[in-house]
C-alpha cells in the first residue's frame, strides 16, 4: 500500500468518525433525520427497529452497485469502506447515552460534525454512500452548483418525511435546522473560505489607486485596457479579489482618493490561484 493510499484512507475513516459522532450522539438520540439515506435509516430505527448503522449498510447497497457502473471500482472501493465505517461507527456511537436531549442543541452539534465529516470524506474522493452518490451524479451534470447545495435540496425531502411519520412538526422543523447548518458547514469545508469580493474600479487616477491597493489592502491587482463607449478615451481598468474582511478598506480607499470613480462590485465565491485555492485540486 501507497503512503498515498493510506493517507487517503486514514482520512476517510477519521471523516467517517466525526460524521458518526454527529448522527449517534446528536441525532439519532433525539430522532432528528438529518436527510438521505441515513434520515431515513433513522427513521426505520425508531419505527421498526434495528440499529441505525445496519440500516445505513443495507439501504446503500443498490446505490453502491450504481456507483460501481457510473464512477468504477476505485472510487466505490474507497466508498464502501466509507459506508462500512460509518456504519460500524454509528452503531457503536448508539450503544452510548447521547450529549444532550435537547433538540435545538442536538441539531447544532450533530450537524456541525455531520457537515464537517462529510466534507472530509468529499475532499478525500470518496462519499460515505448513500445520497453522497446521487449528489455526486447531479454534480457532474450540473458542475455550477454547489455540492451543499444540492444535499438540502435533496434532504429537505427526507425531513418532511420524517415530520409525517413521527407526526411531530417541531422535531421536522429542528431535523431542517440541522440540513441546512450541515449543508453550509460541508461548503466550508470542501470550497474554504475563501468567498470574496470581485472587484472592477474605472478611475481617473488608476495609477494612484493601484499604489495604496497594493500597499494598504495588500491585494494583488489587473491592469485591464478599456474605450469609454461615448468619449472613446482610453481608460485603465483596475481588477482585483478581495476578501470580503478587505472589502470595506478598499471601498473606503476608492471613496478618499478619487470619490467620482466608477466601481463594480460582485460575489467570486470560488477562486483559484496564489492565495486561494489550487487549480489543480479536484473540483468536488
Amino acid at each position: 500500500m501507497s503512503g498515498k493510499t493510506a493517507k487517503k484512507l486514514i482520512t476517510i475513516i477519521i471523516g467517517t468518525l466525526i460524521y458518526a459522532a454527529g448522527i449517534g450522539l446528536f441525532l439519532d438520540p433525539n430522532s432528528l433525520a438529518p436527510g438521505g439515506v441515513v434520515g431515513v435509516s433513522v427513521v426505520l430505527s425508531h419505527t421498526i427497529g434495528g440499529a441505525t448503522g445496519t440500516w445505513y449498510f443495507i439501504l446503500n447497497i443498490p446505490l453502491m452497485l450504481i456507483g460501481w457502473w457510473k464512477f468504477g471500482k476505485e472510487f466505490i472501493a474507497y466508498t464502501f469502506i466509507a459506508i462500512l465505517s460509518n456504519s460500524f461507527f454509528t452503531n457503536v456511537f448508539g450503544t452510548l447515552q447521547g450529549i444532550t436531549d435537547n433538540p435545538l442543541t442536538a441539531a447544532i452539534g450533530g450537524s456541525i460534525l455531520v457537515g464537517t465529516g462529510l466534507g472530509i470524506v468529499l475532499k478525500a474522493g470518496a462519499t460515505t454512500g448513500g445520497m453522497d452518490i446521487v449528489v455526486k451524479l447531479l454534480r457532474r451534470r450540473h458542475p455550477e452548483v454547489k455540492t451543499g447545495t444540492i444535499f438540502i435540496i435533496v434532504d429537505v425531502m427526507v425531513v418532511a418525511l420524517s415530520g409525517i411519520v413521527f407526526g411531530d412538526f417541531n422535531l421536522a422543523m429542528y431535523a431542517f435546522i440541522a440540513v441546512v447548518l450541515n449543508g453550509r458547514v460541508m461548503d466550508y469545508i470542501l470550497y474554504g473560505g475563501d468567498e470574496a469580493r470581485l472587484v472592477y474600479i474605472v478611475s481617473d487616477k488608476p495609477h494612484e489607486l493601484l499604489t495604496h491597493i497594493l500597499k494598504d489592502v495588500e491585494v494583488g491587482a489587473t491592469i485591464l485596457e478599456g474605450k469609454g463607449a461615448f468619449s472613446s478615451k482610453h481608460k485603465d481598468i483596475i481588477m482585483c479579489v478581495v476578501k470580503k474582511r478587505r472589502a470595506p478598506r478598499l471601498h473606503e480607499l476608492v471613496k478618499n482618493i478619487d470619490a467620482g470613480a466608477f466601481m463594480v462590485i460582485t460575489s467570486a465565491n470560488e477562486i483559484y490561484g496564489e492565495g486561494y485555492k489550487n487549480i489543480r485540486s479536484e473540483n468536488v
